[in-house]
This record gives structure tokens, sequence and C-alpha cells, in this order.
């Protein structure tokens, strides 16, 4: 085993290498008084990344999902929400976020210990025993079926049925103390089976498990509906009423047209073989709900049905690694933004593919795209609708350059009816089983 010892001549070497060149002393001062961000940040980067594009879809305010990891709840809402908006007339139309989300801790909780308990003759510190305890069951992130799982399952309700509340708008509390609880489950169910306690009573402290995880969300985040009236006015100031709905009867109504089994996830992940069908069956958070699937493909792919669905006016949900190369105040994502490699005179070059097989790629972020511009027919930047507020980029919008979603979006959602029949025929392999810890997850 290789252990190399930092010595004393190492360290006057290392100096005196740094002191020889007098650039460095300029540099030092530069970025200690102003920030590596500020120095290496490319104005030129942005030069085209003005807020027109030749495609776009009709979309109103965004909406903030604050101090929470709520993104993929909310992209998928948001394009629910646009869908709605152009059918009925409203363009500012919101559907609870909340709403899904008191159900995301309830469903997580229940298939977490489905979990432990089905784990729990692995040695605790079996690799997969520990990611369900690491990642945080209590946490707040998720994928696009995740949230389709419980819209599926459980409807969905406008705002103004549930609302948000302190404690989901700054979910870092909550997500601690299911964490906490959680794990201290998880140590019990792991003994009960251990000391060889029947069937019939451990689903019995699970059943006392859950009661309590249902009594934390309630507290925090109010109890759901089971009926509501949904009262509106359109854009052209008509009154609206629709009474004693349950809120799947209301998805059935108003958002039907949306039937989500028709969309799947299109994934561009170079570490794995394309034209393949993938699994993450230990992110899944409903019982028999959506599976993660993704359908791998070049990105030329992904990018051509994603114009054509943004043609057809619907907003398209993506995962992307947002905190790389991006401006968050400005809205700016371009591949260019930052030249850190310049700045330090170091080799950062890794393809996207070594990034994720070297752990430097992270699905970090959902968002829905909700413009294009075309030149030549070949798109230049997209338009981007965050879930930050208003305050950051164009009024919430983020523009995109063609390079930044090469490299850094890693899956979108795309009806099936814009893929070529040869992609189509894909969809029914059996999908290849990921790892827990996959760099998709």
């Amino acid at each position: 085993m290789t252990e190399t010892k930092i010595t004393e001549q190492d360290l006057k070497e290392l100096r005196a290498a740094y002191e020889k060149n007098p650039t460095n002393a300029i540099l030092e001062r530069t970025v200690t008084q102003n920030g590596i961000g500020n120095v290496s940040y490319d104005e030129t980067a942005t030069e085209k990344l003005n807020p027109v594009f030749s495609v776009e879809v009709k979309t109103g305010k965004v909406s903030n999902q604050k101090q929470s990891g709520r993104c993929w709840m909310f992209a998928l809402l948001n394009t629910l929400k646009h869908q709605f908006g152009a059918k009925y007339n409203v363009k500012d139309f919101e559907l609870s976020q909340n709403y899904l989300f008191f159900w995301d801790k309830i469903e997580r909780a229940n298939i977490f210990y489905d979990r432990i308990v089905n784990t729990a003759d692995k040695p605790l510190d079996d690799r997969t025993v520990q990611y369900f305890l690491e990642v945080g069951p209590g946490a707040d992130g998720g994928q696009w079926a995740m949230a389709v799982a419980l819209v599926q399952k459980y409807g969905v309700v406008p705002t103004t049925a549930f609302s948000e509340t302190n404690v989901s708008e700054s979910t870092g509390d909550l997500k601690a103390i299911l964490n906490y609880k959680l794990r201290n489950d998880a140590f019990k169910l792991r003994n009960m089976v251990k000391d060889g306690v029947s069937e019939e009573d451990i689903h019995d402290a699970r059943e006392q498990m859950l009661a309590e995880v249902y009594k934390i969300a309630a507290y925090s985040l109010g109890v759901p509906p089971k009926t509501f009236d949904f009262e509106y006015r359109d854009d052209n100031d008509n009154y609206h009423i629709d009474r004693d709905l349950t809120p799947k009867a209301f998805y059935e109504k108003y958002l039907s047209d949306a039937d989500l089994d028709d969309y799947v996830v299109l994934s561009n992940s170079p570490d794995k073989e394309y034209d393949k069908m993938y699994r993450l069956s230990a992110q899944e958070n409903v019982v028999d709900g959506r599976k993660i699937e993704f359908l791998n493909l070049p990105m030329e792919d992904l990018k051509n049905v994603a114009i054509a669905q943004l043609k057809d006016g619907q907003a398209v949900w993506f995962a992307n690694d947002i905190a790389r190369q991006s401006d968050r105040k400005k809205g700016f994502l371009a591949e260019n933004l930052y030249h850190y490699d310049e700045l330090f005179d170091v080799d950062l070059s890794m393809s996207k593919k070594e990034r994720l097989q070297y752990h430097e790629a992270n699905v970090s972020h959902a968002t829905a795209l909700t413009g294009v511009d075309l030149v030549d027919d070949k798109p230049t930047k997209w338009k981007v609708e965050n879930s930050w507020g208003s305050k950051n980029g164009v009024n919430g919008y983020f523009i995109m350059d063609d390079g930044w979603m090469n490299e850094y979006v890693y899956e979108i959602v795309i009806n099936k009816k814009y893929l070529s029949n040869d992609k189509i025929a894909l969809l029914s392999q059996s999908p290849v089983e990921l790892a827990p810890w996959d760099s998709l997850e």
C-alpha cells in the first residue's frame, strides 16, 4: 500500500515553486479579495442568452419551493398546471405541493420499514443497509416517477384547498426529526427480527410507528382534505365553482388530459449502455406505485423529442445539475460560464461519462423546459421554469445554452407519442436493475 509522507523539504519546494512565479501573488490578492466565482466568471458566455425564444409554452408566475428539496414535485405540478391553465384560461393557477409532500412523508416511511425488515438478515455494515440509513429516510428529494406515484394514488388539490405551511417552506427541522425517528425505528425493527419476534407483532409495531409518522406530518403540514370546493375566476373574470370534490376526482376531471402513464423518462447517462431500460427501485416511494425507470439514449435523441413536445405547447420535466456553471441571481446556465481551469492553470477536463463514473456529476435539481430557440432548426438556448421564486433569473425563469444542456442535463420526461417506433419498442425491455447508489440516484 502506498503511503506518501509530506516532508519539510517538500513544503519548502512547494512554496519556492509558488513564489517563483510573480503572477501568483497578483492572482492571490485578486481571488482572496473578490472570490473564485467572481474572478473566473466570463461575461461573454452570456451574450447570446437573451430571453427570446422561437418556441415557447404560455406560462404564468413561477412557484417557489423556498427552503425545501421538493423541486421534483414542483416540476411535475408545474407541467400539470400549465395544461390546466391553457384549457380553462387560468394563467396563474397553482396546485398544492404541500398536499403531495404530506403523502410522500407517509409513503416514504412505509416503504422504508419494508426495506429495513427485508434486509434485517444482512449485517448492519452491508452497503445496501447503509444506503437506506445514510441517504436520509426523511429526505425531501425525489424522482419524477415518485411524484407520479403520489398523484396517481392520492390525486391533487389546488393550493386554495391545502396551502403551504411554515414547515413545508423550510423543511430542515422536519427532515431531521423524521431521519432520527425512522433510524430509531429501523434499530427497533432489526432487533425484533433478530430476536425472532412474530410477523404479527412486527406488523403491529410498524403500524404504531407509521401512526407516529402521520402525527408528525400532520402537526407540521396539516391534515389533507378529503373533499373541497373548487372556486376560481378565469382570466376573463368569469366565476366558477365545483363543490365537494375529492382530490382524485379533481385530478380525473380537470387534469385527465395528461395521462401520466403515457409519459416516460429518457436519460442521458453515458456511463451506461444506450438503448437500454434501467430501473432504480431503491428510490421508489410507494409500494406498487410507479416504477423509477429510464430509457437511456444519446442527448440528441432527448433534445429532438423535447423540441417536439414544446412545439405542441407542453412543458418538459427535466433533471439536471443546477449548481454547475450557473448564475442563480441572473438565471444563466452556460457551459463555459466559469473558467476555473484557466484561473488556476490546472487541467479540469472530464467528459460527462467520466464525471458520472467518478462522482463529479450529481442529479441535483428538477425543473421544466418551457421554451427553445431554434436557429436553422438547431437549438441554441432553452427557457427553464425554475421553482426558486421570481427574484432569481428573469422573473424566475432561467436561460440555458445548448452546451449546458449537453453537459448537465440527465433526464427528461416525454409523452411516448413523440418517440420513434424503434424507441417505443425498447420500452418493453426488462430493465436492468441499478444499484441504490448509482449515479442517477
